[in-house]
């Protein structure tokens, strides 16, 4: 990566904390402005959490982050300015119609753009005059998606925003978030548990997971540094020497390994393939130790 590529979001040992139960420990990322980051993990994995503090809703128990290089700050106008925040529950006026939506907005928004949002229901076939209440789960959330990107933010987080979409609702709302990523400045940090949909649209990764990160880094770089071995079982000790072993799963007859390569292999008694990116997570996910993560993006420059 170039060292000029700036960065949309970094965060320092940023943590939360409520009361006694840890949300967020450690985190430590990097997402270069102007991609599309997928942030998975389990639920309770402290991806809500970790887009509040980026928002500004949460304030961080320990560390710190710079978002489009400055401190979240819900006080201040000019960073809530470009940041547009979609919640996983689609917060609309049920009784206020989608043009009366579209019309507040232009009234809390400096730079507002409704005619794009206007566009955005007419291309999709949702009326503006009918009442929040009597559109569909999908619609409710392509109008929130419309009006999020009608402020111009310049980062846009997503909080499970497919969660409760049928396939075409999800096609439909991810065609229009691609749109929005290539017509524009716009960096995209969503979270979600449809790997094969943010696999789609995204070209960052962030895995949490037990409130930690586990994987950060450019999707193709992630990949690149693991490998599925598979052999007729046999003892693997030199193997976990001299790479990290994610998963490993014995038949009677077959061993299969999950590794993260830290340098060439040397055993050509192994088969070797490319792992998916679905198989990548859940094996990381299912991980009981903790490996150290990934080199982010940034550490890789």
């Amino acid at each position: 990566m170039s060292m000029a590529q700036p960065l949309a979001v970094e965060t320092h040992g940023l943590t939360k904390r409520f009361g006694a139960k840890t949300a967020l420990e450690d985190c430590g990322i990097e997402v270069p402005a102007g991609r599309v980051s997928a942030l998975m993990g389990p639920n309770g994995a402290g991806k809500t959490t970790l887009l509040r503090m980026l928002c500004g809703l949460a304030r961080p128990s320990e560390g710190e982050a710079a978002v489009l290089g400055r401190r979240p700050d819900p006080d201040d106008s000019a960073f809530l300015a470009d940041i547009g925040f979609l919640a996983q529950d689609i917060p609309l006026y049920r009784r206020m119609t989608a043009a009366g939506h579209i019309a507040l907005g232009g009234r809390l928004n400096a730079r507002w753009d409704a005619d794009a949002a206007r566009e955005r229901m007419g291309a999709l076939g949702i009326a503006l005059d009918r009442p929040v209440a009597t559109l569909s789960g999908g619609q409710r959330t392509q109008l929130a998606l419309a009006l999020t990107l009608a402020k111009k933010p310049r980062l846009l987080l997503l909080d499970e925003p497919m969660a409760a979409l049928d396939p075409l609702a999800r096609h439909q709302f991810l065609t229009a978030l691609t749109e929005a990523v290539a017509d524009g400045d716009l960096t995209v940090l969503m979270s979600s548990h449809l790997v094969h949909d943010l696999e789609r649209v995204s070209d960052h990764l962030i895995l949490l997971d037990s409130s930690r990160v586990r994987l950060a880094g450019d999707i193709d770089d992630i990949l690149a540094q693991h490998r599925v071995l598979m052999g007729p079982r046999r003892d693997t000790t030199a193997i976990e020497r001299d790479h990290t072993v994610v998963k490993a799963t014995h038949t009677a007859r077959q061993s299969t390994l999950l590794v993260r390569l830290n340098g060439p292999l040397h055993d050509p008694r192994w088969e070797v393939a490319e792992p998916d990116l679905e198989e990548l997570i859940l094996a990381y996910m299912g991980h009981t130790g903790r490996p150290a993560p990934l080199a982010t993006t940034g550490e890789a420059r």
